[in-house]
Order: C-alpha cells, then structure tokens, then sequence
C-alpha cells in the first residue's frame, strides 16, 4: 500500500508570496501578525485587488492589526458554504467510486490480482491528475473530481483487500480514525491551540519532505533488494512511522483550515472553493492511508 503525499499537491491562495498570507490572516483567536509580505495587503501584488470590498468600509483608525474583515457582499466571493458544498461533492465522489471498486472488483484469491491491478492504475492516473491540478493556476472541478473519482477506485480496492484479507473491520476502524483526527485538529484550530504561521508551515513542510525521502528509500530498497525494503513499513518501526504520517496529516489540516480562512478573509474568487476541497481531500486519503496501514500491520501474521 503506497502512501500518497499531499506535500507536493499544496498550494494557498498567495501563490507568489508563500502560503496563504502568514504574514497576514491571524487565525481564530489569535493576533495578526503584520501586514509586510501579505500579497492581498499590498495592491500590487494582490490578485483581488479589483475587489470592491477589499477596502474595509466598517474599518476604524487604529484597527490596522485587528482580524480581517469577510466581505460585506459574499457575491463572486468564496464563502463557508461554497468550501463546505465542494468538499462534499468531491468526497461524495471518492466514495461511491469506493463503495463501487469495493462491490465490483471482488478481492477472492482468483481475482485480486485483476483487481489489484485495476487499483494501482487507477491510484496512478489519480497522482497524476493531481499533480496536474497542482501546477494549474486555476482550480479546474472536471480535473479535481476526476481525481477524486480515479482515487476512490484505489481506496476501495485496497480497503477491501485489508478488511477481507487482514484484518475484519479495518476500513470502518480508519474511517473513524480519520474523523477523529479532523474533528480534533478543528477544535484545536478553532480554540486557538495551534497556530499556524511561517515557522509552523516550515517545520511541517521539512518533516514532511524527510518523510517522504526516507519512505522513498524505504521503497528503493523494497523494489531492488525484496522484502520490505529497510523495515519502515512493516513491524514496529511501520506502526511507529503510521503514527508518524498521521500526525503529520493533522498539521496539514491545520494549514488547509488556515488556507480556508484567508481565503474568505480576503475575498478569495468562488472558484478557489475548489482547491481548499481538493487540499482537504488529498490530506484526508493521506490521513486514512496510514491509519489503515497502522491496522494491516497490527493484524498482519507476518
């Protein structure tokens, strides 16, 4: 089971500028920051600089380090609703291309090779989607749900296979998992007990690179020396780095939250919905990803 890394697949609305305004946008409860580098703070560098409502009609002399303000009128502008909406849409894709592959491509020991084989395609043509989605200037909804639907089809497949071969159970159990982890990192984010700024988006982007190297190595050794390669994925040390991935997956929902939240705050275009729901949906695969890794290798006979 490969892990699909979403650290490549990042992008805030600052584009430019680095990730999401951190010099800008505080988060729930907190202070701002400062205002130098924020590319919506400065008109030349904003890409809504044409907003009618970037100039805060309710704003008050003194207030220069308060939160920013929603726009007034919400009209071409992303909202709450329009995040909640295309995360929906696009989840609901991945899972009943899920429940689908799950149904239809049986796992019995005369068609899991077919089937796994139809995973791994699918988990292929779904990075790849992804990485063209990333590298777009403009979220494209055809290309996101297309990725959706293509990874779905591998989660089902693979889900399938540990719930049926290995452990009874597992996918609900890394369903459940993966909610907990995304309801606990809101509530954190939402009380103000993780802030999210350049020093945090920074660790987390180098944890996250030595992660990915290391499991890439992992890999090598797997492919050219047989086996498991050097152990990271199998055993304690695979329990031990599952553990590792989800914590990681949860420091990028917090910067996929602090994505959202600038976006609204700076009157980001309605079509950027799109990508705050493709964020959230690779860092939820990720999430899930290890969790069911986690139960394979607790259940495994190995």
């Amino acid at each position: 089971m490969r892990s699909r890394n979403p650290v490549f697949s990042r992008r805030g609305f600052s584009r430019d500028n680095g990730y999401a305004g951190f010099n800008a946008a505080p988060q729930a409860g907190g202070q701002a920051v400062g205002t130098q580098g924020n590319p919506y703070a400065q008109p030349a560098g904003n890409p809504y600089a044409q907003n009618p409502y970037a100039q805060n009609p309710y704003a008050q002399q003194g207030l220069q380090g308060a939160p920013p303000q929603a726009p007034v009128t919400t009209a071409g502008r992303m909202t709450m609703d329009d995040v909640v909406l295309r995360t929906a849409s696009t989840l609901g894709t991945l899972i009943v291309t899920a429940a689908l592959a799950w149904a239809l491509l049986p796992v019995d020991d005369a068609h899991i090779s077919r089937s796994y084989g139809i995973g791994i395609g699918a988990a292929l043509i779904g990075m790849v989607l992804a990485f063209v989605q990333s590298f777009k200037r403009k979220a494209t909804p055809a290309l996101i749900l297309s990725y959706a639907a293509f990874e779905g089809v591998f989660l089902g497949v693979v889900s399938s296979i540990v719930d049926n071969r290995i452990a009874s159970g597992a996918a609900m159990q890394a369903v459940i998992g993966t909610m907990a982890v995304f309801a606990g990192v809101l509530i954190a984010y939402k009380a103000g007990w993780i802030r999210v700024n350049r020093r945090f988006y920074g660790f987390v982007m180098a944890a996250a690179l030595g992660f990915v190297l290391l499991m890439a190595v992992n890999l090598l050794f797997a492919v050219f020396g047989g086996g498991d390669g050097l152990g990271f994925r199998s055993g304690p040390l695979g329990v031990f780095f599952g553990v590792v991935g989800i914590l990681l997956g949860a420091c990028f929902l917090a910067l996929d939250f602090k994505q959202v939240e600038d976006g609204i705050a700076y009157g980001a275009p309605k079509d950027e919905a799109w990508l705050a729901a493709f964020g959230l949906t690779l860092t939820l695969v990720w999430i899930y990803m290890e969790f069911l890794r986690i139960i394979a290798i607790l259940n495994s006979n190995d």
